[in-house]
């Protein structure tokens, strides 16, 4: 979700399929603007945030770069591709990431979990999405979800999950990691996009969170956010097992962006003494 504050980035040149007005949703309004320098692609803002970027005509293009640190973490940390993979999904909007996969890694099955339904039913409508059973949606609260997810079925989780520009609190929790590491294969992958400001607070306290969960934790971000100069998304993974810090540092650094990798003794050094985030009575949602 979010790679920026809301920002209109071009003018309103709908596809010709595609409505021209902002479209009500069962949790508020998505509206699509077409990128001109690309005719078949679509930025698509959720209650005025930028929330999915969807190239029609080529679903392996992603133009949000912490789309892009995520795919470099799968094709640096996990089986290269073509390999398939089994990916859930918490956070839905276009499905970019999902589309995404799916053209890279052939025969991968996934799971979008997205708590608008109006708003999955439109994504299917609208951006040629893979069928089930390479991709199902399941209208549900992320954190809900997580629960029911069965015990080592999956080789990713990504959680991105927003209201507007923020990460509910919910999904932030030890207890949510660690039913996301529940529902992990042994070597699988945990990975969390948050957007943050100076002095990064949210993200030194999802790291913190994370370490109660998994044994490796590691930080990705445009080196302008870490120094604190400025809000931006930062890309968190966890993992059960080491982190081959080296390829992916140098995968990270060849992005049109480069980022930053903060891994190992530093992860710990970045927390600092920021305290673990955990459920607070009465809270988590009941299971979908």
């Amino acid at each position: 979700m979010p790679e920026r504050p809301s920002r209109r980035r071009s003018r309103r040149l709908p596809l010709p399929h595609l409505p021209a007005e902002p479209v009500q949703t069962s949790t508020g309004v998505v509206e699509l603007l077409r990128d001109p320098g690309r005719p078949s692609a679509v930025t698509v803002f959720i209650n005025d945030a930028e929330s999915s970027y969807v190239d029609l005509a080529d679903p392996s293009h992603l133009e949000f770069e912490y789309m892009q640190q995520m795919v470099a973490v799968l094709d640096e940390v996990g089986p290269p591709p073509p390999e398939p993979l089994r990916v859930v999904h918490l956070g839905g909007a276009g499905c970019a990431l999902a589309r995404a996969l799916d053209a890279a890694r052939p025969g991968s099955t996934q799971l979008v979990v997205e708590i608008d339904a109006e708003l999955a039913r439109l994504s299917r409508e609208w951006f040629d999405l893979p069928r089930a059973p390479r991709l199902r949606i399941r209208v549900a609260d992320a954190r809900a979800a997580l629960g029911t997810l069965a015990p080592g079925a999956w080789d990713v989780i990504v959680r991105d999950v927003f209201a507007g520009i923020v990460v509910p609190d919910h999904v932030r929790t030890v207890e949510a990691a660690a039913e996301a590491r529940a529902a992990l294969a042994p070597d699988g992958l945990y990975l969390v996009n948050l957007t943050d400001r100076p002095p990064l607070t949210a993200a030194r306290t999802e790291v913190a969170t994370l370490l109660e969960v998994f044994g490796h934790v590691a930080v990705i971000a445009d080196p302008a956010i870490l120094r604190g100069k400025r809000y931006g998304n930062v890309v968190l993974v966890g993992s059960t097992t080491p982190i081959a810090t080296a390829s992916l540092d140098r995968a990270l650094r060849r992005l049109p962006l480069p980022v930053r990798l903060v891994a190992g003794e530093d992860v710990l050094t970045f927390a600092g003494s920021h305290r673990p985030a955990r459920d607070v009575a009465g809270t988590a949602p009941a299971p979908a």
